[in-house]
């Protein structure tokens, strides 16, 4: 199946949308799809969390993982829902940054047909979110 992808260009510094992206304890103010977060363990830069989803009110167990300035990656191993999705950052210049998201998913079990579906409105999801983060930056430079 191929990857979900979206991406933005934001007016601001690399650093305002790290200060974001790397609060991955406020992902359900941006990521609707993720009802509530509970921190299991943090070592370094790993944090094991369980978080409740949308999907059926579904719990997942989450590794997330933070490459300073650069990227975040949420791999979901345990749930209906098994992948990784990474956002990273990209400098397009001193007051511009790209930010990208690509999810790479399935739907375990007898679910796995209805993946594309699910993929559907997680992209739709992911724009949202992507224009709630934009709405932060504005928020915070004025």
């Amino acid at each position: 199946m191929t990857a979900i992808q979206a991406s933005r260009d934001i007016n601001t510094r690399i650093d305002n949308l790290w200060d974001i992206i790397s609060n991955v304890d406020k992902d359900p103010d941006y990521w609707h799809g993720t009802r509530s977060i509970k921190n299991i363990k943090k070592e370094g830069n790993t944090i094991e969390r369980e978080t409740i989803i949308s999907f059926k009110e579904s719990k997942c167990k989450e590794i997330v993982t933070l490459y300073p300035r650069y990227q975040t990656t949420t791999e979901i191993i345990e749930g209906p829902l098994i992948g990784c999705k990474t956002i990273t950052l990209d400098k397009i210049d001193e007051n511009n940054t790209r930010i990208n998201v690509k999810w790479d998913i399935h739907l375990k079990g007898f679910l796995g047909p209805f993946t594309i579906f699910v993929k559907k409105h997680i992209l739709k999801g992911t724009e949202e979110a992507l224009n709630r983060i934009s709405y932060k930056i504005i928020e915070k430079q004025t």
